[in-house]
């Protein structure tokens, strides 16, 4: 990925931006360090690429893995994270017709994909071997604007305003996603394991496609506010002695589906415990480590143990949808860009109660 630097005899594309040529943006120079506000070049709109001036971006926690750089796949500094940013098309690029400028849409962690893989022709582009993620291996939204390939983006909804879309594109259609590879029906039980960012959307949707829920969390705020959602079941996984036993005991044994939105190595232990025989349990956390799988329990209980990422764009449609029709909302607190080192420290310690969006249009 190109250095991010400024150079004052670079001359802007003529675009909406044509007058400043310059944007303020969050980057990560260094693994391990507090990212940087830079004033950087505006990016230069390309063949097939559109340009984006960011209205909002959610913060989420897979933000914190790319600038720590601790999953195997790693970024290359410098870049800039964020991939769940919402704005106005400004500029489209050569031979872009999907979108046009005055359009509103979003930037997501599936920033592109090659489009004719076994995967994306199976609808599962999300897997392909060629894709490319926003605020990862391209750069993000914690800048006043980002480039985007138009047939990735998300296309938002008029009624929802850029702050409220901004979580539903990757929090959001990840959890939808999530509960749909467990396979539960209207009527069954799904546990919904961390409730806070993703998880509180979780709730929502599983309620939404007609699921019981069960809630767990270590956290009593965040399983009154599971309640407050329509919960039906909530456990303390740190005051409960067994929380597996619990969920099986309060459900009359084990939900058909577990949902795990905490990014614990434990929530993942016990998740396995708190699904029913021959039920499924969907991966969406990433914690650092190895995940200690109970091989005689999912053996024995023909259990099936399934990771989710992210979703498809027809997920993504879906998603937004409930949303649209008001059974979905996002919790969230507005910040400025110039607070993102202090909303990723309390991101580390779990002290963020849903999402954080840096709002640019005040800031």
């Amino acid at each position: 990925m190109a250095a991010l630097t400024f150079d004052p005899t670079v001359v802007a594309t003529p675009n909406p931006s044509r007058f400043k040529r310059t944007m303020h943006a969050a980057v990560v120079e260094a693994f391990g360090h507090p990212l940087v506000l830079r004033e950087v070049e505006i990016p230069t709109v390309g063949p097939g690429q559109i340009l984006i001036k960011t209205e909002a971006c959610g913060v989420c926690h897979t933000d914190l893995h790319a600038a720590d750089g601790d999953w195997p796949l790693k970024p290359v500094p410098p870049f800039i994270p964020g991939h769940e940013a919402i704005g106005m098309v400004t500029e489209v690029g050569a031979g872009v017709s999907l979108v046009k400028v005055g359009d509103r849409v979003g930037v997501p962690w599936l920033y592109s994909a090659c489009g004719h893989c076994e995967y994306c022709l199976s609808a599962w582009e999300t897997v392909c071997p060629g894709a490319q993620f926003g605020g990862y291996t391209r750069n993000g939204g914690f800048a006043e604007y980002v480039l985007a390939d138009p047939k990735y983006v998300a296309h938002i909804p008029a009624g929802l305003r850029p702050d409220e879309a901004a979580p539903l594109i990757c929090a959001g259609v990840t959890t939808y996603k999530g509960l749909k590879e467990t396979g539960a029906r209207p009527g069954e039980w799904v546990t919904i394991s961390g409730c806070g960012g993703l998880g509180h959307l979780a709730i929502q949707y599983a309620i939404a496609m007609g699921l019981r829920v069960c809630a767990v969390d270590i956290d009593d705020a965040k399983l009154a506010h599971a309640t407050a959602l329509g919960a039906e079941l909530v456990v303390n996984a740190r005051t409960v002695p067994d929380a597996g036993a619990a969920v099986k005991a309060g459900t009359g044994g084990g939900t058909h589906g577990v949902l795990i939105t905490a990014p614990s190595l434990i929530a993942f232990k016990q998740g396995v415990a708190m699904v029913r025989k021959h039920g499924t349990c969907v991966l969406v956390g990433l914690p650092a480590g190895d995940f200690p799988f109970p091989l005689f329990d999912v053996v024995a209980n023909c259990i099936t143990v399934r990771g989710s990422f992210v979703g498809t764009r027809k997920d993504m449609a879906e998603a937004l949808q409930f949303a649209v029709d008001g059974k979905v909302k996002a919790d969230i607190e507005l910040q400025p860009l110039s607070a993102i080192n202090d909303v990723f420290a309390r991101l580390h310690h779990g002290d963020v109660a849903a999402r954080v969006v840096i709002d640019f249009r005040k800031h």
